[in-house]
């Protein structure tokens, strides 16, 4: 693709997720598009041919690089606990400070009310998630009683929710703090010798937020 090409599929890209942020999907047009791009509506059609799908590579692009930041959970040397938390802060950084993780999440919700089959980033959040807490058990630090994978499930929902819905959540929180006091409390569960203080206070570190 040539650079200019390349360039003008940039912009729709983001101004169509700084639209779908704010107006959602059902409440952004074509003519908005081209109206905060600055491109023409036959330049909309030319590189994506339909809203449905800018919306479609908007989801994909969001979600192009999370599995890199799932990959964090093969670095060596770092207990998988401590991964699993580093993990939820690369993602959620992405959620709330990256306007086309944004919208794709936004999209992501609203996709019944859209013509095509975005793709989900839940499978692979649950795979990391049960991979590391399988290596946790194995090395002794799971509580008993928590079974991997469905609390890999369990937990990818939760954090969802948390990251798509801090901005409404009472109390004025920022989403590091909503994230720190989410860990804090599912910590105490998932650790067979409880001390999520310290753990936090380690995966911070790692990823200096």
């Amino acid at each position: 693709m040539q650079e200019r090409a390349r360039a003008t599929r940039r912009v729709l890209l983001e101004s169509a997720a700084h639209l779908f942020v704010e107006r959602g999907y059902a409440g952004t047009s074509v003519n908005d598009i081209s109206d905060h791009s600055g491109k023409t509506s036959g330049a909309i059609y030319f590189h994506y041919y339909s809203k449905e799908k800018l919306a479609l590579a908007v989801v994909r692009e969001q979600f192009a690089t999370w599995p890199q930041l799932a990959a964090l959970y093969a670095t060596p040397g770092i207990p998988p606990l401590e991964k699993l938390v580093v993990l939820s802060f690369g993602v959620a950084r992405s959620l709330s400070e990256d306007v086309v993780a944004r919208a794709g999440a936004r999209l992501w919700a609203e996709r019944h009310g859209i013509e095509a089959a975005l793709p989900t980033p839940f499978n692979t959040w649950a795979s990391a998630a049960t991979r590391l807490l399988t290596q946790a058990r194995m090395r002794g630090e799971l509580a008993a009683g928590v079974e991997p994978s469905a609390a890999a499930v369990t937990l990818v929902c939760a954090f969802f929710g948390l990251c798509v819905l801090t901005d409404d959540l009472p109390g004025g929180r920022g989403w590091r703090e909503q994230l720190d006091q989410w860990w804090l409390l599912i910590l105490k569960s998932l650790q067979a010798d409880p001390d999520p203080v310290a753990l936090l206070a380690r995966a911070r570190a790692r990823v200096s937020l």
